[in-house]
């Protein structure tokens, strides 16, 4: 599904960008563009970075043990 129409940027990108955890909202506006013009993403993105990166640092943390 399309998060920033502005962009064309979808969740699966941002998801496979932040797959491999530790990844704020700031580096995937850097490196995606995404929020980047009228904003109207940025909440939803956010939600779906924060969600992203903490399932990664989970699974991470689980190969860790």
């Amino acid at each position: 599904m399309y998060v920033c129409i502005c962009r064309q940027i979808t969740d699966k990108q941002i998801r496979e960008y932040c797959a491999g955890g530790d990844v704020s909202m700031a580096d995937v506006r850097a490196d995606l563009g995404l929020a980047s013009d009228c904003g109207r993403c940025g909440k939803y993105a956010r939600q779906i970075v924060a969600e992203t990166v903490s399932a990664a640092n989970l699974k991470n943390i689980a190969y860790a043990a």
